[in-house]
């Protein structure tokens, strides 16, 4: 038995909210069927997905209660997935690894029927994110990648799903009110609005595992690279190293899922007068990023739908902090929109080669 997405099944247009795409090509949220599901706790593998969601150390806001899916969590491959840090906290707090071998993904993937495959493994797992995206590779499914390893942004990995004509998504999901879109936002204001931006910091906490497995700077590279990244795309000069500074600042385990973003600008406007800019953002972080990934998976299946492969431009640079190519968000957006309603054209990416894009 498959269940579709069910909080908003029971949600009609007018009474939507929190989506950016009630529908896309007439797919809904409720059309979307979770079929296969992998984790490493053992808390959660062995369990109908509607058990696992709510099993710890998950610690969101449960805001619906899904009834049984019929989807049993299989054993993933830990790899790199946990921490060694992560074993020196209690099992509430932290990962608690299951003693079952782990399943053949790819085969899983395969007779469960699954058409695209959602990477959501912890921040620095650079195998294991390489492992699904293969797995995906073998299965034939395509791949949207929520986590800030370069798949979708690496010509090589590009290719090779180009190659298989799957769709690729990625890399590093953004929020839809998140840290790193508003920041974006701020210092794209600062820049049209001709003011000089100086420095800037973008400071995060939270309770959840993410900010815990974060502990380990060594972990973070990948992922400061992202954030910088998306928030230097958007300025005419980019900012030196040592005058922007973003990144995960420390876990709080009181917080759990409620994540708290401190952020700074200092600048100059008319006159060289300075203008200083704080913020302080208080936000949920697991359902945060539901909203990209539910556009994510349904752009995705258009693309299928089309026989368009590879890394797909117009929704990675809407959704994720480091897509192939990077766009001001409200361009990102125009493609979005002129991708959803037209098949796409070819025009120069980012690597030189000919590759779909919308135009016109």
């Amino acid at each position: 038995m498959r269940k579709r997405v069910e909080y908003y099944k029971h949600v009609d247009a007018k009474d939507c909210i929190g989506l950016m795409h009630y529908e896309i090509n007439g797919y809904r949220p409720g059309d979307i069927e979770v079929v296969a599901a992998f984790d490493v706790d053992k808390r959660k593998v062995g369990k109908d997905l509607s058990e696992a969601v709510f099993a710890e150390p998950n610690c969101t806001v449960v805001f619906y209660r899904v009834p049984y899916y019929g989807v049993e969590v299989r054993t993933g491959p830990v790899l790199d997935g946990v921490a060694s840090h992560m074993y020196r906290y209690p099992e509430d707090k932290t990962f608690v690894v299951a003693d079952e071998e782990p399943c053949d993904v790819a085969k899983e993937l395969e007779e469960s029927g699954a058409e695209i495959l959602v990477n959501y493994v912890p921040v620095g797992s650079e195998q294991a994110t390489r492992f699904y995206a293969k797995a995906a590779l073998e299965a034939g499914v395509a791949f949207i990648n929520g986590m800030p390893v370069f798949i979708a942004s690496d010509p090589e990995w590009g290719r090779k799903f180009e190659e298989k004509k799957l769709p690729v998504v990625g890399d590093d999901v953004k929020s839809q009110i998140g840290a790193t879109i508003v920041h974006r936002t701020l210092a794209k204001l600062f820049n049209d609005r001709g003011c000089k931006l100086d420095r800037t910091y973008q400071l995060n906490t939270g309770g959840n595992t993410d900010f815990l497995n974060m502990l380990n700077r060594e972990r973070l590279k990948s992922k400061k690279i992202s954030k910088t990244e998306a928030v230097q795309s958007v300025l005419d000069v980019p900012l030196m190293p040592d005058d922007i500074h973003i990144g995960p600042s420390d876990y709080v385990p009181w917080q759990r899922d409620n994540k708290i973003c401190f952020l700074r600008m200092e600048g100059r406007i008319f006159g060289d007068i300075p203008i200083d800019l704080e913020l302080r953002l208080s936000v949920e972080d697991s359902p945060n990023s539901g909203g990209s990934t539910i556009d994510a998976i349904r752009v995705c299946k258009l693309a299928l739908d089309r026989g368009i492969a590879g890394p797909l431009i117009e929704i990675s640079a809407y959704t994720m902090k480091h897509p192939p190519l990077q766009y001001p968000d409200e361009v990102a957006r125009e493609l979005l929109e002129r991708f959803i309603r037209v098949d796409r054209e070819v025009i120069e990416d980012s690597w030189g080669e000919r590759r779909g894009v919308i135009t016109g």
